[in-house]
């Protein structure tokens, strides 16, 4: 029996998304609840699992195709086995993927062997990004070892194979081994080494989470009134605090004590001070919060993510590391849900991890202020009247000037100051 595969509810407010990658093909066996492709949305990417154990028999739309909440994308045959035959169409469909010239003329391997079937469904599961990889450097992708999710293949998974093989015995290996892509072409097909006067481009079609991402910057530049304020911030009784119980805390809490933790109970105890910058406007009114939901600004491999840590002002240190670790992990997994990143009430965002010395972030709507964390270096500074050498770091604090005045955002810089200088006042509520 046939049962179609239907798009999920994505979340409050969205209505469609577009299939990023199918995980698996047509003829493949599928368990009940088994991802079998995966969905991205304007916020997150979504896995559709399937209702039913049987085999995949169709794929109604294609990859890159948008797809509506509730819409069909693909039939499963409920009740077959990995070893009964697609129909006649899917088969064909699939072998026209990965070999149009050659589809249907030899019939024979498609279901004996089971080696050279695993060795296929592993190349045409390939995200796009990695095929492309895998062509342009010539590598069998069967031979490497994935690090993403569930053993899937990534991009740099296929970079580092490939400048692993580039000594002239390696690459003879490589090329003596057989592969599914490079037999494909003729001996010919590499192209040859590019001069150096050779100028490439490549257009690729931006994703929904890109495409989100810069639709709602410009409208936080065009909606608020913009302003940043600058202060800098000597780090070094916060390094002498975490160097001094990084170990007994990882020992007892199971997490390392990292900086955010600071920053975040830092954040919390100056917005009791000035209420406005945790604030946000509403049509014409101000909703002022006694609750610090702040969102963190990850990395992930599709784009900036902002996971919220909710009750910020009632966590522990613990808490909070452990909380953002767990983002951390799960943002570069693709796991996140649309519940993580909804509701944030102030952002902070660590541009230092990568280097950056110094910022103007901009606001995430409707929130009315972000606060910027900037590398650690050390510079001279005057203390006591004496010049000495100091880890500082640069915070930048950009804010909404229609709620938050200009007096209000320095003194809650300066309060984030006060306390990351001297952290016995996170302990005491000064």
């Amino acid at each position: 029996m046939a049962t179609d595969v239907h798009v999920p509810t994505l979340g409050e407010s969205i209505t469609e998304g577009t299939l990023a990658e199918w995980l698996k093909k047509p003829g493949e066996a599928v368990k009940a609840d088994e991802p079998i492709a995966s969905l991205e949305t304007d916020k997150v990417s979504v896995e559709v699992p399937s209702p039913v154990a049987g085999v995949l028999t169709e794929q109604l739309v294609e990859e890159g195709d948008t797809v509506a909440v509730g819409a069909a994308i693909a039939r499963i045959d409920e009740g077959a086995t990995g070893g009964a035959a697609p129909s006649a169409p899917a088969v064909a469909a699939a072998e026209a993927t990965t070999n149009p010239a050659g589809a249907g003329e030899n019939p024979a391997p498609k279901g004996d062997s089971t080696a050279p079937v695993a060795e296929d469904d592993q190349v045409t599961t390939l995200s796009p990004a990695v095929r492309r990889a895998v062509l342009e450097y010539h590598v069998d992708p069967t031979k490497i070892r994935g690090t993403g999710k569930d053993g899937r293949l990534t991009k740099d998974d296929v970079i580092a194979a490939a400048q692993a093989a580039s000594s002239p015995a390696k690459a003879g290996a490589q090329e003596a081994q057989p592969s599914s892509q490079v037999s494909a072409a003729p001996p010919s097909a590499p192209a040859p080494s590019p001069s150096p006067g050779d100028r490439k481009e490549e257009r690729v079609k931006m994703s929904r989470l890109r495409q989100t991402i810069a639709k709602r910057l410009k409208e936080a530049q065009n909606t608020a009134a913009m302003l940043t304020t600058f202060n800098d911030v000597d780090m070094t009784a916060v390094i002498e605090a975490r160097s001094r119980y990084k170990d007994l805390f990882e020992k007892k809490h199971g997490i390392r004590l990292g900086f955010m933790g600071f920053f975040v109970k830092a954040c919390a105890l100056a917005a009791r001070d000035v209420p406005s910058v945790n604030g946000s406007i509403e049509g014409d009114e101000i909703v002022y919060r006694d609750y610090f939901d702040v969102s963190i600004a990850v990395s992930a491999p599709k784009g900036l993510v902002v996971p919220v840590v909710r009750n910020a002002q009632a966590m522990s240190f613990a808490e909070i590391e452990k909380t953002i670790a767990d983002y951390g992990k799960r943002a570069k997994e693709g796991t996140l849900g649309i519940e993580d990143m909804q509701g944030g009430t102030f952002t902070i965002s660590n541009g230092g991890v990568f280097g950056s010395l110094l910022s103007t972030p901009i606001i995430n709507p409707p929130q009315s202020a972000v606060l910027g964390m900037h590398r650690i270096e050390e510079r001279p500074v005057v203390k006591d009247g004496q010049i000495v050498a100091r880890p500082m770091m640069y915070l930048a604090l950009s804010y909404d000037h229609r709620l938050v005045d200009g007096r209000e955002a320095v003194t809650f810089l300066v309060r984030v100051k006060e306390a990351i200088e001297d952290p016995t006042r996170l302990l005491i509520d000064l």
